[in-house]
């Protein structure tokens, strides 16, 4: 497994090597809660300024700028914030915060106290997926730490400036990745979305201002503050600033978790070079999904030779998103239909239930698939498949439909001998006639 930047200095893969680097001690000793310090010394506004100045996208999957939802928090409200982040790492093929976590907890109090400060917050929740449960340990630990400094609770540092830091586990529900469902998860309630408006800066935990962003995004506000928001912007484009962490599995022969600038290039050298090439040598690539399951898959022809840049712009351009960062990397021997199944099966039983087109459209999607696996594919089920993903794709409550529906979308357009040869080999082998639109 690599843990390394390519391209850049390490900045939230810093301690990553450094032994007993989740300390406090070690985190100090490498400049840890410095940013704080300066950050308590500036303005609300100059704080939020900073972090719109960074061009800093959320990298939880939705890449909304940070600094802008952090403004949406009403200054004068009569009720108590909330800061809280995002730790259900739950999308296949994506475990960078995992290794923060484990790491670097004191980055992710940082980050959320400095968050805490520029909103007048006094609470801050941490949200584990169920899985990750044996991370809560550290950051317990963590948090005690900073509380023994007088980092965490009453008049931190020597100001009038409180604020105590929660960890709190859920159950391994993937759709409280989604942020009003992970609010009534910390609530007490079944993980279900909420309506939107009202957005949880201004409704969110308990009805109150809430600021919801992941790890990686918390943990990168401290080398914000400390650099200034235009220097770690240049790290990366205009639109897209700093350093990103991307996961890499499958196919390849370094796997791991590695820090590049936004806008590298790019994307084939990052996956033939940097991550060692394909682990068979006599395989060539065939697919990649760049930015964890829940995002279009892109074929060799659309990588190979087109100079993809690693950014939220380049990869729409390439046709795909950043998504999570989740790289999930496979060679020829891929049937691009059964992987596609397999990733809607995870999404038929991640589905909490709640709108019809989510619940109803997932389960008839997994049927089919379930036909075609066992040989009763018709040829007409490849564009079965594509209406009704067409009819899930954004009418579900929240974007678990959208997820379930793009893999499948750019599954069938963009892999289409996989499904000739379930649809029209099969089905001429049963009987069954030729597929026309596949």
């Amino acid at each position: 497994m690599e843990i390394k930047a390519i391209g850049c200095e390490p900045l939230q893969l810093k301690r990553m090597h450094i032994k007993e680097g989740h300390t406090l001690k070690v985190y100090q000793e490498t400049g840890g809660y410095e940013s704080l310090k300066k950050a308590m010394n500036m303005s609300q506004d100059d704080i939020i300024n900073e972090v719109k100045a960074s061009a800093l996208r959320g990298r939880g999957g939705a890449g909304f700028p940070t600094g802008m939802k952090w403004s949406f928090v009403p200054r004068n409200s009569p009720k108590p914030k909330y800061v809280v982040c995002n730790a259900d790492e739950s999308e296949p093929g994506t475990f960078k915060d995992r290794y923060l976590l484990e790491r670097d907890p004191h980055a992710l109090i940082e980050g959320m106290l400095i968050a805490a400060f520029a909103l007048g917050a006094e609470t801050c929740y941490i949200y584990y997926r169920g899985e990750y449960r044996y991370l809560i340990d550290i950051m317990d630990r963590a948090i005690e730490e900073a509380r023994a400094a007088n980092l965490v609770g009453e008049n931190i540092l020597g100001s009038n400036f409180t604020c105590e830091v929660f960890t709190h586990t859920g159950a391994g529900a993937y759709i409280c990745g989604e942020e009003t469902a992970l609010l009534s998860s910390l609530e007490g309630y079944r993980g279900h979305p909420r309506m939107k408006p009202p957005f949880p800066a201004v409704e969110g935990v308990y009805a109150c201002p809430t600021v919801v962003n992941n790890v990686e995004t918390l943990t990168a506000v401290p080398q914000i503050i400390e650099m200034g928001g235009v220097a770690w912007r240049d790290l990366g484009t205009e639109k897209s600033g700093g350093t990103k962490l991307w996961s890499v599995s499958g196919h390849v022969r370094k796997p791991g978790v590695y820090e590049l600038p936004m806008g590298y290039k790019d994307m084939e050298k990052f996956i033939l070079e940097d991550c060692g090439g394909m682990i068979r040598a006599d395989k060539k690539l065939k697919a990649v999904i760049p930015g964890g399951s829940s995002v279009y898959i892109m074929n060799a022809d659309q990588i190979i030779g087109k100079g993809v840049t690693l950014d939220y712009e380049g990869l729409v351009e390439g046709g795909s998103m950043v998504g999570s960062g989740g790289f999930i990397v496979m060679d020829e021997t891929v049937d691009v239909m059964e992987s596609t199944k397999n990733l809607t099966e995870f999404y038929k039983h991640e589905s909490c239930g709640w709108c019809t087109p989510c619940r109803e459209g997932t389960d008839w999607l997994l049927k089919i698939f379930n036909r075609i696996s066992t040989g009763g594919g018709r040829p007409e089920d490849a564009q079965l498949l594509l209406d009704i993903c067409d009819n899930i794709e954004g009418k579900s409550f929240c974007p678990l439909g959208d997820a379930a529906a793009w893999p499948i979308q750019s599954a069938i357009k963009r892999f289409p001998e996989d499904f000739k040869k379930w649809l029209i080999d099969k089905a001429k082998a049963n009987g069954n006639g030729f597929a026309a639109n596949v």
